[in-house]
């Protein structure tokens, strides 16, 4: 499995519905393993629910740039 690939789709599809958003927040293992349709080792889920929590950290910085950029 490519981790790189999973936090991907993960990420994209976190940003679009916001009941996954708020199930994310709160159980993110949970989250994941639904979206996912299957039962990782934990090793394996918890590097994916960190590498999803940084992307959308970083998407979060980037759009908040973007939009301190268009006031001056």
């Amino acid at each position: 499995m490519d981790l790189k690939e999973q936090i991907k789709k993960m990420v994209e599809k976190i940003k679009t519905d916001k009941d996954l958003q708020e199930q994310f927040q709160k159980e993110p293992v949970k989250a994941l393993e639904s979206v996912l349709g299957v039962d990782l080792p934990d090793e394996m889920i918890e590097q994916v629910v960190e590498g999803v929590k940084a992307k959308l950290t970083v998407d979060k910085l980037s759009d908040a740039a973007g939009a301190i950029k268009k006031l001056f």
